[in-house]
């Protein structure tokens, strides 16, 4: 095992693989990492399933079969996309009954089109849930208006929740009101809660972007760049510390219920100027979860520097950061309106790419040259 990895594990983090593909599941790569980089989990988006889906030829024979089936295209996306997570699962099952089922986990999301239904979010959840049929599926549902309460039905349902696309405080505590009311939820129709597990996806990196293009334009001085991400996880970490101190919680802790784990999401570096594993050093802490694309995971093996706890104790210091950003004209709240606005429209546009070189696969052709015989 490297030892900034090993440090990474020994903080309280757990490394989870922001990436997915069926070349990663046949070749061996995703459990080669398991046995040797402490990953222990795996989250996956549209964007991801995307590039998976036009790179190399792993997905050609089930493309055949589908188009043999005269599978339409939304079938064949759905029926592609689970195969792999389902498969994914499957090699994290040891991972999973290890660790009680706290790790082991494999995130697929829901449409990004459903993000303004509720009903429809909260269907396509039960379809996954059933379709990959695994305990270790989380189910990844973002964090808007329609978002919250699909995310309390389903975890009153007692299905596993990822919610994604948090990048305001706000937000996030209302991913936490959501999050504790479907566990009452849950209690109060007689499941066993201590068996629902969720996590919260908090990005990063997506919050410097912005932040520093608006601080560019002020002509901001350089000492305000990229700090905003940090500082912004830091006090989402002590927001669901707080949450997790009242009587409230302290209820459904006795029936078993166990904390929901802030997930540091986009904790690639954007700006080059960045040393490429200031997220993982400075956001490292106990009781969280670490998505990183392979080149972070390999930046950190190989110059990582991992100190130990660096959430708890920089809370006044996260403060005074986001105060001061403020304070020099930035709207935070109007940067995580546009920031979750654009999460959702990329992740739209990637899923219609999905749709397109699934389309093609089907022997319909597409703009990829990605193009299958109708049937095999």
């Amino acid at each position: 095992m490297n030892d900034a990895l090993t440090r990474l594990n020994d903080a309280g983090v757990s490394i989870w693989l922001d990436d997915l593909s069926r070349d990663r599941i046949e070749s061996g790569n995703l459990a080669h990492l398991i046995a040797d980089s402490h990953v222990v989990g795996v989250t996956t988006n549209p964007t991801i399933f995307a590039h998976a889906l036009t790179s190399g030829k792993r997905y050609d024979r089930q493309l055949a079969e589908l188009a043999h089936a005269h599978a339409n295209t939304p079938e064949a996306v759905f029926e592609l996309i689970t195969t792999d997570v389902r498969l994914a699962c499957d090699i994290f099952a040891p991972t999973f009954e290890a660790s009680d089922g706290v790790d082991g986990r494999v995130s697929i999301e829901v449409a990004p089109g459903l993000a303004d239904d509720t009903a429809a979010t909260v269907e396509s959840a039960r379809r996954i849930r059933d379709a990959v049929d695994r305990r270790n599926c989380y189910i990844k549902i973002p964090a808007t208006p329609a978002g919250f309460p699909a995310i309390r039905a389903c975890l009153g349902e007692g299905i596993d929740v990822n919610v994604t696309l948090i990048f305001g405080l706000e937000q996030y505590d209302a991913v936490l009101e959501a999050f504790i009311g479907g566990l009452e939820d849950a209690r109060d129709g007689g499941l066993d809660i201590s068996t629902i597990h969720s996590v919260a996806s908090f990005f990063v990196s997506r919050v410097d972007t912005e932040v520093d293009a608006r601080l560019r334009a002020r002509n901001a001085p350089g000492e305000l760049f990229g700090q905003a991400g940090i500082a912004n996880a830091r006090l989402a970490y002590a927001a669901q510390d707080a949450k997790f101190g009242t009587d409230r919680w302290a209820a459904l802790q006795e029936k078993g219920a166990r904390p929901q784990r802030p997930l540091w999401a986009s904790t690639g570096v954007k700006d080059p100027t960045y040393r490429d594993t200031m997220y993982v050093e400075e956001l490292a802490g106990p009781g969280t979860v670490m998505t990183l694309p392979e080149a972070t995971l390999r930046s950190v093996a190989d110059h990582g520097i991992i100190t130990g706890d660096r959430v708890t104790a920089h809370r006044a210091e996260s403060r005074a950061v986001l105060d001061t950003l403020m304070a020099a004209g930035i709207d935070y709240p109007d940067v995580i309106d546009t920031l979750t606005r654009q999460g959702i429209q990329k992740f739209e546009r990637d899923w219609r790419r999905v749709a397109t070189t699934v389309d093609g696969g089907l022997g319909r052709g597409d703009e990829t040259g990605h193009r299958l015989p109708p049937s095999a």
